[in-house]
């Protein structure tokens, strides 16, 4: 296969490379960008360890040719926030020991957020619905919930701006 020129937008930054027109996204993103953050978990889109949001919309990279981003906007896991100015939602998996490895947290918090953003205050059940495309092998399941409720309470443009907390109550 002939080589093709590939320039993706990465959070923010423009990525160029010549790769291989068979090259995974999730590949182009660790390889050429440096964004090892997306993780490369499976390889058959089963545990969204990858997942990343393309135009502000979240997709698995391992599913997605680095050709197929051309033009596009993607954003990774770094370029959420940074450890002094974090989202609420990554803010809220620290607070309630939503991550232990950390492995699976980027792909959890792509699907929490894209949760958020459609249902401002999730029920519990809608949160697990949300997050049963991605698997956590250290079973922190219920800390990554607590985690998106808690988020959820957060006032601001649906949990992400303000960063700001209304109270809890447990």
């Amino acid at each position: 296969m002939t080589p093709r020129n590939v320039t993706v937008e990465v959070n923010g930054v423009p990525v160029s490379a010549e790769i291989e027109p068979r090259e995974l996204l999730v590949h182009f993103l660790r390889d050429h960008s440096g964004m090892t953050g997306t993780h490369i978990g499976c390889d058959t889109s089963q545990c969204g360890a990858c997942t990343v949001r393309i135009d502000g919309k979240t997709a698995k990279s391992c599913t997605v040719l680095a050709v197929q981003a051309q033009g596009h906007q993607v954003t990774t896991i770094e370029g959420l926030g940074t450890p002094k100015n974090m989202t609420p939602l990554q803010e809220a998996f620290t607070e309630v020991h939503g991550l232990q490895c950390g492995f699976c947290t980027p792909g959890m918090i792509f699907a929490g957020q894209a949760l958020l953003d459609r249902v401002p205050n999730p029920t519990e059940e809608q949160v697990r619905d949300a997050l049963h495309g991605n698997l956590c092998r250290c079973t922190g399941y219920q800390n990554i919930v607590n985690a998106v409720m808690l988020a959820a309470t957060r006032t601001g443009d649906t949990g992400r701006a303000s960063g700001k907390q209304k109270e809890v109550v447990q």
